[in-house]
């Protein structure tokens, strides 16, 4: 099931009611009840590997509290667990075919094996989110939770489960513990949150996936149509991902829970480590404190620090998927934030003017989306051999209309961003608790007004379903 079906319209309503009708523990029961029924709604048997992982991770982060000694060989069963089932599901493939290319390259038959699984919707979400449990409850920064039915609701929080947020046992646990009170105000708040998430997906990414699509499906695209795709890839993924954390974050207030921020305007990051504490902010964490700094961090010298770092976001391309492109992708972003950690140490960037850091942070940004969303490497390097300067004035005629159609698009995302903005805190007042009763209905009616005069004709799934 998918927050933007019509399965999910008749779905939710029919869960708050009963929710707000029941006790704490009864909601909690209710809530395992609709994740599993939610995530099996169209392959039931996604549930078999979202079962086994609860299981053993319950179990071993149990068994950690109650026998000591093998805390160690309980950690390293349940991780051993996690990336067994992520290396079944998503890399088996991958790494087969590139197999049978070294054996074909040496000489060699290829192996005669056809391995290709379905992934299982969210398995790299909620792994992730298992993994950091465990490691939490083995360094004592959280206590193994006793009940296996507030665990597996850990686990599989429906709002959350497909693609993120990827939260922390010590920010869920407490809430699933917590007798839920009904507000009026966090209705209001999550009801309009969810409607600016399905406008972001429904009428700002729907609508620049077309133009994407057709860029990347040229053959040979000319310089200023190729960028002018990535320019509307780069809307595109932003409105769809941050639509659907929207989504997440807006039902998850319905229900009395509060997921956390996944994003905070990261096209107005000014340096590339900016950037990551903008953009997919659960991730980011989450890479930093389970595998940077165990790997030893900034430690150790430049040196070692630099090679943990390269480390770190070579795995943050991987965990995106099982393609040499997403290699390349998590590659390119550790060397940037290594060059600006050079240019830092030489001074040079503190003299840049803020716009200016923010164009060039953009400019970086799109650079690696054309990585990210162009697979085929033989097309990546035609793409970034084209020149600005051998191409005829047609062409950047077709690239400025395309820029103009996905502006057009973004145009929402650029007013909410000046909206939010700490200027208009502070100059105008303009907080969500200021606009009052009539001032949230009427943001509400205008997202709900432009969702049914401007939706895309043709719709697709959340683009980071597939990791």
């Amino acid at each position: 099931m998918t927050f933007h079906s019509l399965n999910y319209l008749i779905f939710l309503p029919a869960v708050l009611a009963l929710y707000w009708a029941l006790s704490r523990r009864g909601q909690n029961v209710l809530l395992v009840a609709a994740s599993y029924i939610f995530y099996g709604w169209e392959h039931p048997w996604f549930l078999l590997p979202l079962w086994g992982s609860t299981l053993v991770d319950f179990g071993c982060a149990l068994g950690m509290e109650r026998f000591p000694l093998r805390r160690r060989l309980l950690l390293v069963t349940s991780i051993v667990v996690s990336v067994a089932l992520l290396g079944t599901f998503k890399y088996a493939g991958f790494v087969l075919e590139n197999v049978n290319v070294l054996l074909t390259d040496f000489g060699s038959d290829p192996l005669r094996v056809v391995f290709q699984l379905v992934l299982p919707a969210g398995l790299s979400f909620y792994t992730f989110q298992s993994i950091g449990y465990v490691v939490d409850v083995y360094v004592g920064r959280v206590r193994a939770e006793r009940n296996l039915l507030d665990y597996a609701l850990y686990v599989s929080f429906f709002p959350q489960l497909v693609a993120g947020p990827i939260e922390r046992a010590g920010h869920m646990l407490p809430q699933y513990h917590s007798n839920r009170v009904f507000d009026p105000v966090g209705w209001r708040a999550g009801l309009t949150l969810m409607l600016w998430g399905f406008f972001k997906k429904i009428v700002i990414a729907d609508n620049a996936a077309p133009i994407v699509n057709k860029v990347f499906a040229l053959t040979h695209p000319s310089f200023p149509v190729i960028w002018a795709g990535v320019f509307g890839f780069a809307v595109q993924i932003y409105a769809d991902f941050s639509g659907y954390t929207d989504i997440a974050r807006g039902t998850a207030r319905l229900l009395g829970i509060e997921l956390m921020h996944n994003f905070n305007h990261p096209y107005i990051a000014t340096s590339p480590a900016d950037f990551w504490r903008r953009w997919h902010i659960s991730l980011s964490s989450w890479l930093r404190d389970f595998i940077y700094i165990p790997l030893g961090g900034n430690r150790g010298g430049p040196a070692r620090a630099s090679f943990h770092l390269i480390a770190t976001f070579a795995i943050t391309g991987l965990w995106h998927g099982a393609s040499w492109n997403y290699v390349l992708w998590g590659l390119y972003w550790g060397f940037l934030i290594l060059v600006q950690r050079f240019l830092g140490w030489l001074g040079v960037t503190k003299w840049f003017p803020w716009i200016a850091k923010v164009a060039m942070t953009f400019g970086v940004t799109c650079v690696s989306w054309l990585l990210f969303r162009e697979r085929n490497l033989g097309k990546l390097l035609h793409d970034f051999s084209q020149s600005p300067f051998a191409t005829a004035t047609g062409q950047w005629w077709v690239g400025a209309y395309l820029i103009t159609l996905v502006f057009i698009y973004a145009a929402p995302l650029i007013i909410h961003l000046v909206a939010t903005s700490d200027f208009a805190r502070r100059r105008f007042a303009i907080t969500w608790p200021n606009l009052g009763l009539l001032g949230e209905a009427g943001v509400a009616a205008l997202l709900l007004l432009g969702i049914v005069l401007a939706r895309s004709i043709t719709t697709s799934d959340f683009i980071y379903f597939q990791f």
